[in-house]
């Protein structure tokens, strides 16, 4: 296997918990309404496009005219976003901190996550600042899985697909990673990740 240089991940799911449930279940009563507004108004296709660029206020508009008797509910999306934050995955922040403090690797993100939203995440998790390079989807006006946002990186920071490991939890974006040459890890749990890189030798 040849040795590698770079370390790639993935950070909601991975090394952040978010989940805009944990909004929602404020807003709404009962948890089924919570997953039919979800699965029906502000869905992840629709948010989706913020992290690749569009703007909240734009999105917002667009929903608040399709669903005008829901318009306090899509506000807040945008309005309480930082409420869909439930924490850093402490197991995998370790695990990204045994790995940044071998001083072995070069360690970079790459995230689908709205320009707007994620000077947030800056604020709140000191340990983003560990990176040596972090791509944003919102900022690049692309995300995963499509292949230009890989190549963004990959340019960015010298890396060669050959040389690194990229840890993702969305299976689609997992497969783009292995179509490009790069050895991918379906992320899982901070154990099962532990597993894959002990048995790269990276850990």
């Amino acid at each position: 296997m040849t040795e590698k240089k770079t370390i790639i991940f993935d950070l909601g799911g991975v090394l952040i918990d978010w989940n805009p449930k944990y909004l929602y279940r404020q807003i709404f009563d009962e948890e089924h309404e919570t997953e039919w507004f979800l699965e029906n108004i502000c869905t992840m296709s629709w948010n989706e496009e913020q992290d690749s660029g569009r703007t909240w206020a734009d999105a917002t508009a667009m929903k608040v005219l399709e669903h005008p008797q829901y318009a306090e509910p899509i506000k807040a999306y945008a309005s309480r976003w930082s409420e869909m934050l439930g924490g850093p995955i402490q197991k995998s922040v370790a695990i990204f901190k045994t790995i940044k403090e071998s001083q072995k690797y070069q360690v970079v993100a790459l995230t689908n996550w709205s320009a707007e939203t994620f000077p947030i995440a800056i604020e709140r998790y000191d340990f983003l600042s560990w990176f040596d390079g972090i791509v944003v989807s919102g900022t690049e006006k692309t995300r995963k899985p499509f292949p230009d946002i890989y190549k963004i990186l990959l340019s960015r920071y010298d890396v060669n697909p050959g040389d690194a490991v990229f840890i993702d939890d969305n299976i689609h974006n997992v497969q783009t990673g292995l179509r490009l040459g790069i050895d991918s890890i379906h992320f899982k749990s901070p154990a099962d990740l532990q597993t894959e890189l002990t048995k790269r030798n990276i850990l």
